[in-house]
């Protein structure tokens, strides 16, 4: 967006703009200000707040509410649910209560999943003839012609392949 030129500008009185040019802030008068308007405290407002409340309930009117009939329900386990509670504490007692005297010593044997060194080494060696034909830059082949040669058989040759 450009700048609006001079003439597009709004025009000021020429007495408007000598004063507001001359104007001095030394010559404004010290005003004290003074708040008319307090705002309620924290206080204030709580104990309005309880205030309201309070009327609240104090106003209210109980032939509104219906009567109701309660009904107590307590939902008692039914046979399923007590059985798998028995057969899971029977369990764990049954873990609780184990003799461990009648188990016998063993000794752990901890076994090695790695393959062996000559696996490694081949598995390298094959990773490395993949990786270098896959990098192989045919740009660094230098251009070869090929020449083809089919020697004809003598005369004596044929003459020796008929007679066999």
């Amino acid at each position: 967006m450009a700048a609006p030129s001079l003439k597009d500008l709004p025009k000021v009185a020429v007495d408007l703009k000598s004063q507001l040019e001359s104007f001095s802030p030394n010559s404004l008068k010290n005003a004290s200000t003074e708040e008319k308007i307090l705002l309620p405290t924290a206080e204030d407002v709580k104990m309005e707040k309880t205030q309201q409340l309070v009327a609240g309930i104090e106003g209210f009117d109980s032939t509104k509410l219906r009567h109701t009939e309660t009904n107590e329900k307590n939902p008692l386990p039914n046979v399923d649910a007590v059985a798998a509670e028995k057969a899971h504490n029977s369990l764990i007692n049954g873990v609780e209560q184990f003799d461990k005297s009648g188990l016998k010593h063993a000794e752990t044997e901890e076994k090695n999943p790695l393959p062996p060194m000559e696996a490694i080494q081949q598995e390298k060696s094959q990773v490395e003839l993949i990786t270098g034909i896959e990098g192989f830059q045919r740009t660094s082949l230098k251009h070869a012609e090929t020449q083809e040669k089919n020697p004809l058989p003598t005369k004596e040759t044929i003459d020796q392949e008929k007679a066999a």
